[in-house]
């Protein structure tokens, strides 16, 4: 059925409906002035009957324009129209019978998304330092250098050895000829006797550290008293004073601006101005050891 026989046949019932209620009306309105007139033969005086049905009349249509006006008031309900689909583009559909296509935009912002991933990948690559740089570095362009020989240069450890033998350790001698290129190094150790001062001289010329380098042997301090040593770094007042000792670190903390403790565990950091680390080469070996 069309919408137009729709709308029609809507119009039909409604009149109907409003046709029959006009109907009842006029049926109420002939009710009532049939009562009246019956009622008018009982009273005690004349009553013109013409009068009485055009009066009643009169009532009557007052009434029932009443009830037309408020009908037409009323809301008629209007037909549902139906929805219309709507039929996809071709450039929809093409859009997602391929759902692995990109458009022009989106190759240039991936484009532009990988040349930026790739030049972030280049700034942040690891850098190889040179040993130069890295000792430049960690020692903050310090420029005096106080370090104890046991445990840092020799590989003995106690002043009792000394009197037998003494070894340069050979891992250590490339550091620390490059902090002597551009500091002021002074190397001293505790001794029991004159003969271990001697050896230890010895030692630390054949390893070559006194040929065409910045250590000399009038640098090499001896001491017979752990005190002593503490004495020769506050009277050199070093950028950085390196030690195996804690206690000597710790009594040094607030004179000396850097110090590295030397331990073969990685001791806690006993102030905010003393490093630590296993082995002089070993601080010096990237920068992420600081």
């Amino acid at each position: 059925m069309s919408s137009g026989a729709a709308a029609s046949a809507a119009g039909v019932g409604a009149g109907a409906a409003g046709g029959g209620k006009d109907d009842e009306l006029a049926d109420l309105v002939r009710r009532l002035v049939d009562a009246l007139a019956r009622y008018s033969d009982r009273l005690p005086f004349d009553l013109d009957r013409q009068k009485l049905r055009s009066f009643t009349t009169l009532a009557a249509i007052t009434i029932t324009l009443i009830f037309a006006w408020k009908l037409l008031r009323a809301p008629q309900e209007q037909p549902r129209r139906p929805r219309r689909r709507v039929a996809p583009s071709p450039s929809n559909t093409s859009s997602r019978s391929r759902p692995g296509a990109l458009t022009s935009t989106d190759a240039c912002s991936s484009s532009a998304d990988s040349r930026a991933q790739e030049a972030i990948n280049q700034l942040f690559q690891p850098v190889n330092l040179t040993l130069e740089q890295l000792v430049r570095h960690k020692l903050s362009e310090g420029r005096r250098v106080t370090c104890r020989l046991l445990g840092v240069i020799l590989e003995e450890t106690t002043p009792e050895e000394l009197q037998n033998h003494v070894t340069v350790r050979p891992s250590v001698l490339e550091v620390l000829l490059e902090i002597a290129k551009f500091c002021d190094v002074y190397l001293m150790e505790r001794i029991l006797d004159d003969e271990s001062g001697e050896k230890v001289l010895s030692a630390l010329s054949e390893a070559g550290l006194f040929t065409n380098s910045g250590l000399i042997k009038d640098k090499v301090l001896f001491c017979s008293t752990e005190n002593g040593r503490t004495s020769f770094v506050r009277q050199l007042e070093p950028d950085w004073h390196i030690d195996t000792s804690p206690e000597i670190v710790h009594q040094l903390a607030r004179f000396i601006k850097y110090q590295l403790h030397i331990s073969p565990q990685r001791a806690e950091r006993v102030a905010s101005n003393v490093f630590s680390s296993t082995s002089l080469e070993q601080f010096f070996g990237g920068l992420d050891q600081r």
